[in-house]
């Protein structure tokens, strides 16, 4: 079985192929700056080096049309057409209450997914536009949407009602929903090989730390609560996204500063995080470096990372009344061994009373999305 999978921003596509046993990507490539000029296409065929290709993609249309061009060139191509695909997957962020779990993408389900495109504005009609492309360019190729918000379905109602008029949930749906679902599940699934016990019998916490960033606890092989909520604004310490925050900060810096908005959303979204608290950048590799250079705002944000992310695994733990172990996962979590060796060192003695691991497992978001897509197809 082949699968290609699909992960579309609003200027960029990423891609990847897999092969029959799933388990080993044929290539991979992204296109970026779609709609400029200066568009182009980067495609790595298993074992090989990087193909960077100049291409005019003034659309998503156009994007896929690049992405096909790659898969069947002479040179790096790993298909002879289209045809021989099984599959597409999409990964698509959002997928509301209504779609809580992978499933065969047809005009219908379309609608659905554009009447809530104000709940992901910035995800899910790149997304849409994608799967429209692939329509048209792949007749008769099936397509899945596996959405990141579907692992959180099992978050109970007290975990995901916010403390406003209930109005606001059973007219609106405004609610905490969740995201990087699909990477909580893959390193959830992982780490219960490594543990060497079932999924359902533990008890885990799972910590996607990149630019951005989110927690969940999973109990039993299922989502009980999630830092992220209604959108991927609310919990962690983020790249340029503030987490947690006392709504009233909100209201009275749009009274003093006069801010509209638009505004303010770009401000929680866009300029804070570790950007706006360290001034140096959104990227944590940079203010690692600061540190050397005894960087007081540097030191504090790390320390705020630090405090926000032991405080939901203490939280969660409560929650779960137990923890057999806390998974660190994506960017940071992965590839900064400074915050890896903080957060081993300050969670040492409670993680040896709950007879706990700290485990590093790499996320790999493309193959859940394809495994995930093979069950639906076959």
């Amino acid at each position: 079985m082949k699968i290609l999978i699909i992960n579309s921003g609003s200027s960029s596509i990423k891609y990847r192929l897999f092969d029959t046993k799933l388990t080993a990507s044929l290539c991979k490539g992204i296109v970026e700056r779609i709609g400029s000029k200066r568009s182009s296409l980067t495609h790595t065929k298993s074992k090989a080096k990087p193909t960077t290709l100049n291409v005019y993609a003034k659309n998503h249309e156009d994007a896929i049309k690049h992405i096909f061009n790659a898969l069947t060139s002479k040179k790096d191509g790993v298909i002879a057409s289209y045809k021989d695909l099984d599959g597409i997957g999409h990964r698509i962020v959002h997928g509301t209450e209504v779609f809580t779990k992978p499933r065969i993408i047809t005009d219908k389900v379309i609608k659905t997914l554009e009447r809530f495109n104000h709940l992901a504005p910035l995800h899910n009609p790149p997304a849409i536009l994608a799967v429209r492309a692939c329509k048209r360019l792949a007749k008769g190729i099936r397509q899945v949407g596996v959405f990141d918000t579907a692992f959180y379905n099992t978050i109970p109602d007290y975990a995901y009602i916010y403390g406003i008029p209930y109005e606001f949930y059973s007219k609106d749906r405004i609610r905490r929903y969740g995201f990087h679902g699909t990477s909580h599940k893959f390193v959830a699934k992982e780490a219960a090989k490594v543990l060497k016990k079932p999924l359902s019998k533990l008890k885990l916490i799972t910590c996607h730390l990149g630019n951005g960033c989110s927690i969940t606890a999973v109990k039993n092989a299922k989502a009980i609560d999630t830092s992220m909520g209604f959108t991927p604004l609310e919990g962690l310490l983020m790249g340029t996204r503030c987490g947690d925050i006392d709504p009233a900060v909100v209201l009275y810096i749009m009274d003093k500063r006069k801010l509209n908005i638009r505004q303010m959303d770009n401000l929680l979204n866009k300029e804070s995080g570790i950007l706006g608290l360290s001034g140096i950048s959104n990227d944590m590799r940079d203010v690692l470096n600061a540190l050397g250079k005894h960087n007081k705002r540097a030191e504090l944000t790390v320390e705020i990372f630090l405090h926000r992310v032991k405080k939901y695994i203490g939280a969660y733990t409560a929650s779960m009344d137990g923890l057999d172990a806390v998974v660190l996962t994506a960017g940071i979590g992965e590839n900064a061994p400074l915050i890896r060796k903080r957060i081993q060192n300050d969670l040492k003695g409670f993680l040896k009373k709950l007879n706990a691991k700290l485990l590093v497992i790499p996320t790999n978001e493309e193959l859940m999305i394809a495994q995930e897509s093979a069950e639906i197809l076959k």
